[in-house]
């Protein structure tokens, strides 16, 4: 098979999707291996790294998508890549379609197969989305405290506290991946932590695992109750392919301090938070009812390398499973992947998505399948 790695073109988006290393185990299995000129540099792989590894530098991504059968990417297709895709190929990246009409729209026209990293699910798990999701839950933390900051616009408390004064107060929305990395870097700080979460069994492993962060069952009296006292909001919750639920009104956020922070980490699916709007790391904030929201939809991208590294050792045993058997024989083999696949042949194929847009679902091998059997 012949696997392309493009150069990301999403703002601030220094990530690529797969390491030398990666490609050098994908040539020795006589796979061909296309990387767009500096894809890997803003990650610390340059282009010689890639020939070393085996593979082949392609200058543009025209060429690069025209002879690829399977497209690896980190983010979502921008406009500009929308007429390079094509039926029969596919396209193994995050997604998020809940979040984009247009997006999902034209992945159909094109007839591709996008595989979304972010809805395979092995034992009610999404490992491929766990890389990036402890990324951003640490990394919600880091920027929560900065931007709490005086000078920055923050109300000027400090997560930690010193003796003799209290400790700023955090409510993370959501004990997955994301919310329980997001509450350890947060007790790691000494802020007062409070976890919500609907889900009875993982608020008493929280409680076990957890000795310093608080659990609270999740509704909207209990927000109501924390609103008025938080310094740091972090949206963490995640509902695998749909659009984030808004739990946050305008009309709760205006119960908060000016100055207080809200994280949406949600916001690459819609965002939980009424108020929120994707930003970019050149500009990540902006101020609605005097509170600071940090809503950049690609957090991971800010610390690439690390990134990067995390996402490859995942996502590599399935770019090798796709590319040694092909998808219908990988999807019998490993049958998790049918859940990532979201659109085939122009048809919507993720239940989740499909219901986030109104739109018509059909199960990802339907057309294949009744065209095989008797009539």
């Amino acid at each position: 098979m012949i696997i392309g790695i493009p150069k990301e073109i999403k703002q601030q988006e220094n990530r690529v999707s797969l390491l030398p290393s990666a490609a050098y185990q994908l040539t020795k299995r006589g796979h061909t291996v296309l990387v767009q000129k500096n894809a890997g540099v803003g990650t610390g792989y340059p282009d010689a790294d890639y020939t070393a590894a085996g593979a082949e530098i392609v200058d543009n991504a025209p060429d690069l998508f025209r002879r690829a059968d399977m497209i690896v990417k980190v983010k979502e297709p921008l406009p500009a890549e929308y007429e390079l895709l094509r039926k029969g190929q596919i396209l193994f990246t995050y997604l998020h379609l809940a979040a984009s009409r247009s997006l999902t729209e034209a992945l159909m026209k094109s007839g591709v197969t996008g595989v979304a990293y972010e809805t395979i699910q092995v034992g009610g798990r999404l490992p491929l989305l766990e890389p990036m999701s402890e990324i951003a839950g640490r990394m919600s933390v880091v920027m929560g405290a900065y931007f709490l900051a005086k000078h920055n616009g923050g109300n000027g408390v400090l997560l930690g506290g010193v003796p003799g004064v209290l400790p700023g107060r955090v409510v993370v929305l959501g004990g997955g991946t994301s919310g329980v990395n997001a509450a350890r870097m947060a007790t790691g700080l000494g802020a007062d932590v409070t976890i919500l979460e609907v889900d009875l069994e993982r608020m008493r492993f929280l409680d076990i695992t957890m000795h310093s962060a608080h659990t609270l069952y999740s509704s909207e009296a209990h927000l109501q109750e924390l609103m008025p006292s938080v310094d740091l909001l972090i949206g963490a919750v995640l509902v695998p392919g749909a659009k984030a639920p808004k739990l946050i009104t305008r009309e709760m956020l205006r119960a908060m301090r000016p100055g207080s922070v809200v994280v949406d980490i949600a916001i690459d699916q819609g965002g939980c938070v009424e108020t929120s709007r994707p930003t970019t790391h050149l500009d990540p904030v902006f101020v609605e009812e005097g509170v600071i929201h940090y809503c950049v939809a690609n957090m991971p991208a800010a610390y690439a390398r690390t990134a990067t590294q995390a996402l490859t050792n995942i996502t590599y045993r399935y770019v090798e499973l796709l590319a040694d058997l092909g998808l219908k024989e990988a999807c019998e083999r490993q049958p998790a992947l049918i859940g990532g696949i979201n659109t085939m042949d122009g048809r919507l194929t993720h239940p989740a998505v499909a219901e986030a847009h109104g739109m018509k679902y059909e199960p990802p091998f339907q057309a294949a399948d009744d065209a095989a059997s008797p009539s």
